[in-house]
């Protein structure tokens, strides 16, 4: 039986690091609350003028570059896109010189990266492509209310990519099962209320609370722990595997008290838990690809050991992914520098013209 593999794997982080402490001096928190309630130290934003188009740009050339050649498809999970139309899995294709090659944007939030990895790997099984790249980015920043301390100390920015081709289904990084689910009647637990065909965005006055991505946490917490650990189940049931043997589970980084709890309940011990969620935050549709690239790029998991993927995010979405661990070498990439703040290209003076009989 033939599957996907993941063959390469890329990252891209802004530089900018914004700290507890940071969001301390403007926001009714401190280090020991936001630590306390979430595991996170730090997060990444990126600089005005970049968009999530650019962090896919770098984490897209990354990954073909881990995997050693280019894609033949596309596919760019993110909440964060650089216009609401059109796509913007298009122009990062093209950006990536790949030339008319099929590209679409995936949208089910924090989910998305599994979502795409999983239409990926039914793409390769159907001939449709044979590299295709997935790449998850966000600028989640651009939507996140600055005063809401709920959000804005949870969310960073980031991206990271895979790169898939068909293999046997023994070989290491194969994708041996997949589970998604969705549940639209928890639409409005995850939302921006404004700025679709529902609410324009030019609809008169907004209120803060309509015009930026509101959360209602506790009843989240409760779905997300639930949905990740049934899917999860259910993947690996699927997969021919029981939890015990899973030497490597990277969930969604919403959350550490999250994570900590389907990991519990799944009976997958700490040392086989891996994430980043302390130093970049939850980065929605990256959070998975990002410490998938952190925890290769440390060897802390030998190729072809039993390893689970799961995510978690607003639709309600959820999915999860059982693969073998890839044996590739991460490749991470820096940001450029946004065209809007590159120095301006200063022409060189015009010559002065030669005039006949004797210069001064």
């Amino acid at each position: 039986m033939s599957a996907a593999v993941v063959c390469g794997i890329g990252a891209c982080l802004p530089e900018r690091v914004v700290s507890n402490d940071d969001l301390a001096a403007r926001l009714d928190t401190s280090d020991a609350w936001i630590r306390s309630r979430t595991g996170i130290a730090r997060r990444r934003t990126v600089e005005p003028g970049t968009s999530t188009g650019d962090l896919a740009v770098a984490a897209g050339r990354a990954a073909p570059d881990s995997a050693g050649h280019g894609a033949d498809f596309v596919l760019l999970a993110t909440t964060t896109p650089d216009r609401p139309c059109p796509a913007t899995a298009p122009e990062v294709a093209h950006r990536l010189g790949l030339g008319e090659v099929p590209a679409m944007d995936v949208s089910a939030v924090c989910s998305g990266f599994v979502y795409a990895v999983t239409v990926a790997r039914s793409l390769v099984a159907s001939g449709t492509c044979a590299r295709p790249l997935v790449i998850g980015a966000e600028v989640h920043t651009s939507i996140i209310d600055p005063l809401d301390r709920d959000t804005a100390v949870i969310f960073g920015d980031g991206a990271g990519a895979v790169v898939l081709r068909e293999v046997g289904a023994t070989e290491s990084g194969a994708l041996r099962a997949v589970d998604l689910g969705s549940d639209g009647s928890g639409g409005e637990l995850i939302t921006v209320a404004a700025g679709g065909s529902r609410r324009p965005r030019d609809d008169g006055e907004l209120p803060r609370s309509q015009r930026y991505f509101r959360m209602q946490g506790l009843t989240v917490y409760r779905h997300a722990v639930h949905r990740m650990t049934a899917s999860s189940r259910l993947v690996l049931e699927r997969a021919g595997w029981s939890p015990m043997s899973v030497r490597a589970f990277v969930g969604h980084q919403a959350d550490q008290r999250i994570l900590d709890a389907v990991g519990a309940r799944l009976g997958i011990g700490a040392p086989h838990r891996f994430g980043n969620i302390a130093e970049v935050g939850n980065t929605a549709a990256a959070s998975i690809p990002l410490p998938l690239a952190d925890t290769a790029a440390r060897g802390l998991v030998r190729p072809g050991e039993r390893s689970l993927l799961t995510a978690f995010g607003g639709g309600l979405t959820w999915g999860s992914i059982a693969l073998s661990w890839p044996a590739t070498v991460p490749v991470h990439r820096s940001l450029p520098v946004p065209a809007a703040r590159r120095p301006a290209m200063v022409p060189a003076p015009a010559p002065v013209p030669r005039q006949n009989g004797p210069q001064p």
